[in-house]
């Protein structure tokens, strides 16, 4: 690979699109391994509420980026690169093609560009940040990114308390906002050459698809899986937080618990997922295809791709 790129095949999308099967099919036809692109299935003792594949998927396929960290740890995009770029090496070393999977965008945009050089880490800063959003109500530190940094805070979700909290403080610390740096930086120096594919469904197949996850997720045992965690954690931990977990916590014991749970986590998850739809959209070098009608011709691209 001397002198030239490395090859990287990247399927992503919005969650319950199907991109695990995607590329457990890809991986009939060509020696890839897995790589998620998951910014919480990183984290141990998550499986369910996360999606992972299961046991068996992993035995068939070789995953890696999964269960790395347990759930009181900090895990960052940062983390992520520098953990994903060696294991692309290896991973073509070995004889094999890597397969960048999941709905991360951040992390996905991060692994092919690199990221901006910000300011390190405040954590007294960050502290004091936190509080000012409990005194001053939910929702003020994103209307104080609105007025200080509009870009950064239209691309963050009001809700998304770390996002805001970390553009402010690089703009507390260095006087320039998080979009000033993103733009100079550009992630224009693309690291792979990269051919990426997204499963293309309209909105209410999605949706129904979301709906059924949620369901199943309560019925293979999420409930469960987060008492288990209560048992070890706070449930204030940031990675309880989350799609799913923060639900199930919400209602947890609750006599009509079940259905309300169900109901937040397929309300919640379409929320993410169209948040999740715009943000790839505005990539122009993702093809979007119908896996039940065009597998064959991305096998074929696939095909020419690493062969090239």
């Amino acid at each position: 690979m001397t002198g030239r790129k490395q090859p990287l095949l990247v399927i992503c999308g919005p969650t319950a699109s199907g991109k695990t099967g995607w590329a457990l099919q890809v991986a009939r036809y060509f020696p890839v391994e897995i790589i998620s692109a998951d910014s919480r299935q990183v984290y141990r003792q998550m499986d369910i509420g996360t999606a992972k594949a299961t046991a068996a998927e992993r035995e068939a396929v070789p995953h890696h980026m999964i269960d790395l960290v347990d759930p009181d740890d900090e895990f960052s995009v940062a983390d992520f690169v520098d953990i994903a770029r060696p294991l692309i090496s290896q991973i073509i070393e070995r004889g094999h093609f890597p397969c960048l999977v999941g709905g991360t965008g951040l992390y996905i945009r991060a692994l092919l560009g690199g990221l901006a050089e910000l300011p390190s880490a405040d954590p007294q800063l960050r502290e004091e940040l936190h509080q000012q959003e409990r005194a001053a109500g939910k929702g003020s530190l994103h209307r104080e990114l609105q007025c200080i940094d509009p870009v950064s805070a239209a691309a963050i979700h009001p809700n998304n308390t770390v996002r805001v909290v970390r553009a402010l403080e690089v703009y507390r610390l260095s006087g320039r906002t998080m979009a000033e740096f993103q733009a100079e930086h550009g992630f224009a120096d693309q690291l792979y050459r990269v051919l990426k594919f997204a499963p293309l469904l309209d909105r209410a197949d999605l949706f129904q698809r979301i709906e059924k996850r949620a369901g199943q997720m309560l019925k293979d045992g999420l409930v469960d899986e987060v008492r288990g965690l209560l048992q070890r954690y706070s449930p204030q931990l940031k990675s309880l937080q989350t799609l799913g977990y923060r639900e199930v916590l919400r209602h947890l014991d609750r006599p009509d618990g079940l259905a309300k749970m169900q109901e937040e986590i397929s309300l919640y998850t379409r929320q993410y997922a169209k948040r999740q739809l715009t943000w790839f959209r505005k990539d122009p070098e993702i093809i979007w295809v119908d896996s039940s009608t065009e597998s064959g011709r991305v096998l074929k691209s696939i095909e020419e791709f690493f062969c090239r």
